[in-house]
């Protein structure tokens, strides 16, 4: 189990990081928005989009397999873990600032998830067999 843990979520992180930064790139080079087809047209042209798709199609699959054998609670806080890898990612590869409120926001996102890991792993012990 802690095999699908150590290789899922990681893997969920990377889809789900991979999909936000890609529709990231798309938009910026679809730009200027403008609420008509040849908008529409010039997003779906960008190759990033089709990877961001791929990339959620990828995310779709590993979060289904996930919730199969994994708890739901702590699942679902694990999932949001692509907040902190997009903000780091957008940071170091399109340039984007970080402030602090931003970081004091991805430490809480961690500690959060990491406070939920160990309830659980405590439920885990102390559940009678």
């Amino acid at each position: 189990m802690r095999k699908l843990y150590a290789i899922g979520f990681p893997t969920l992180m990377a889809f789900d990081t991979l999909a936000q930064t890609c529709f990231k790139i798309a938009g910026n080079h679809a730009l200027p928005f403008t609420a008509d087809p040849a908008w529409l047209l010039r997003v779906a042209e960008q190759p990033w989009t089709w990877v961001a798709l791929c990339g959620y199609l990828g995310a779709f699959l590993t979060w289904m397999r996930l919730l199969r054998d994994a708890p739901i609670g702590p699942a679902f806080a694990a999932s949001h873990l692509e907040v902190v890898s997009v903000l780091l990612v957008s940071a170091w590869w399109l340039h984007e600032r970080i402030t602090l409120l931003q970081l004091f926001g991805a430490l809480v996102i961690v500690l959060g998830i990491g406070l939920l890991a160990i309830s659980e792993s405590r439920e885990t012990v102390d559940a009678p067999h």
